[in-house]
Parts: structure tokens; sequence; C-alpha cells
């Protein structure tokens, strides 16, 4: 057995080996989805390996939600292929292989927590602890009450424990956060790490950017139904958006600082200079090399959201119809 903690929660989760469902990881090979004339998805190639914890992240009907559509089996794609742990969607969760979270939907009426929770793991050929998954999320609080008396963080909490409890290798999750404070968010995700501490693979999309630069080993970032960037936080933050070098340098000459190597623009404010860089390596060698006085150097990068606002400027352009309210709209039920 190994032991996991969750901020208050500790639990047993027994981990248990019984399918090779972790080779080939996930591939998405050139996946297209259209509604209409809206084209939702445009030709994706994604390729996640096994254990991975994905973010993926886009503005609104970016295309998001039908690409989770299409992975879970939900949808049929118009072209290209889906392969989960190198079988169909539709396999593999037949497999037992996959739980999702999605954000649209309701829990089943008439059961208590606790019933809905045990029912979901019936379905699976290897579940963890009905008791042991609730303690972990949380909603051992309140297992007893019916779903409907659920608030909407409650609901969420009993949604992650419905995918949680068959101890699937791949965990789907669109807006997982969605409704809850923002202890049970931090709450989640502890206990999302000690899943993912597992080997478990995580692919989830949110709009809590914060949470994918702290959560994600990789975040995927998607616009007008395509793959714009795709690599760890830091390397998406370093594509857009300036760093910045503050520095005490009494007497410091903007002039002079603004046209050392890969410094953009200098400001000064008292003793304090701050520097605008497109290349704050070179500029920061070359502020040491030409102002050895400098001190109380620091460094900032460009954060996710100022990347993601920059990466998806062009998004304003996209017809109004979005990919993702198509879907929606098309299916009958709400955009997404």
């Amino acid at each position: 057995m190994r032991h996991y903690t969750a901020g208050r929660r500790q639990g047993t989760l027994v981990a248990m080996v019984h399918h090779n469902a972790q080779a080939g990881g996930i591939v998405l090979s050139r996946l297209s989805k259209s509604y209409g004339q809206v084209r939702a998805v445009r030709s994706i190639d994604l390729a996640i390996a096994a254990g991975e914890t994905v973010a993926l992240l886009g503005p609104n009907g970016a295309g998001k939600t039908t690409t989770i559509d299409m992975m879970l089996g939900l949808t049929r794609p118009d072209a290209g292929t889906v392969s989960v742990f190198g079988r169909t969607p539709a396999a593999a969760v037949r497999a037992g292989w996959v739980g999702g979270m999605l954000q649209t939907g309701s829990l089943l009426e008439h059961l208590k927590v606790r019933e809905l929770v045990s029912l979901m793991a019936s379905y699976y050929p290897h579940p963890l602890d009905v008791a042991d998954v609730l303690r972990l999320t949380g909603a051992d609080e309140f297992a007893d009450q019916l779903t409907t008396k659920l608030s909407g963080g409650q609901a969420q909490r009993v949604r992650f424990a419905a995918a949680l409890v068959g101890d699937p290798d791949l965990l789907v999750l669109d807006e997982p956060t969605a409704g809850i404070d923002v202890a049970g968010r931090r709450e989640f995700w502890q206990a999302m790490r000690a899943v993912a501490g597992r080997g478990k693979t995580v692919l989830f999309a949110t709009h809590y950017l914060e949470e994918a630069d702290a959560y994600a080993d990789r975040i995927v970032l998607i616009a007008r139904g395509r793959i714009i960037a795709d690599g760890p936080a830091t390397e998406i933050k370093a594509r857009a958006g300036a760093r910045m070098i503050r520095a005490t340098l009494p007497g410091g000459d903007p002039a002079v600082l603004g046209a050392l190597p890969g410094v953009v623009s200098a400001d000064r404010h008292g003793d304090a200079v701050l520097l605008s860089c497109s290349d704050a390596d070179t500029a920061l060698r070359a502020l040491l090399g030409s102002f050895p006085a400098a001190r109380d150097i620091e460094v900032r990068g460009g954060s996710l959201e100022e990347a993601f606002l920059e990466l998806t400027a062009d998004d304003e352009t996209a017809s109004p119809v979005t990919a993702d309210a198509a879907a929606g709209a098309i299916a009958g039920g709400e955009a997404r």
C-alpha cells in the first residue's frame, strides 16, 4: 500500500498493476472537426506521454472541449485519429483506462453521494476503495447527502471522486475547479498531485492560468482550433512579452542603459533602473560588464497571462460563432 496526504485529507489508496495500458500514451493525429461552417478543430497533432500532466489552455470557443470530447469518444472526428494507450477512445473507456470529469451534465438524482461513487466504482474492473476516494477528494464530509442538495463546489468534488474511483490510467478534466472556492481549489490540486504521483496521465482544461502554471508539466495552447504553443510553462512565457531587469544603480543613464545589447528600453526611478529586454540573458551580461556597481538585481519573466494574451491576440478576429459554441448548439446543449 502507498499512503498519500492531500492537505487535511489523508487516505490510503491501493496501487494496483492490473494492465499495461501505459504503453503508447495519448496520440492525436491530424485531428479535425467542423460544425457546419465552423471549423472547431483544425488538423491537430498532439502526443502526450504516459505519466504526463498536461494543461489545455485557450480562449472561449478555441476548441478545447471539442478536442476533449473526441479524446473521450463522445464526438466522432471528421478526419484524423485518436489513440489512447494504443486503442480507440471507446475501447480504452470500455477497458476502464479512462476517467472523465466534464464541465457539463448533472449528477444522477435520487442518490446519495456515497451511493453514486459506489455505483461508478462498480463499472470498473479494479476500483479504488470508495471511502478512501471520498476522503481524498473531500466528499466524505457530505457523503450521505443527496446529489440534488449539493452546492456547485460540492458537486465538482463528487465529479472528481467519480472520475477517480475507477483507478483509471488517464484522467481527463474539463474545468475541474469551476465553482470551487480558493481553499477548495488548493485541496483539489494537492489531491491531484497525489494522483499524478502514482504515474497517472492527466489532461486538464482550465481558465485559471495560475493552475496551469503551477501544476502542469506541459501546457498546450489552442486558438481557433489550432495548437499555437506547446511546451513547459517557462518556455511558453518566454515566447511572449519582454523580460524585465530591475537593479539599483545610482547615476545610471537611461540612454546608455537603453543601448545595451538585449535591452529594448530603460527607465530610471531614483537610484533604481528598470530595463525592458528582448534577451534578458544578453542584457544581464552587458549590464554587469558595463556597470559592475549594479546591485540588488532582479530578473522577472513575463507571466503566463501575458504570454496567453499575446499569443492568442489574433483570436479576436475570429468569427463570432465560436467552435465550442457551435458544437453545443448542434448537440442541443449549452455553448462550451
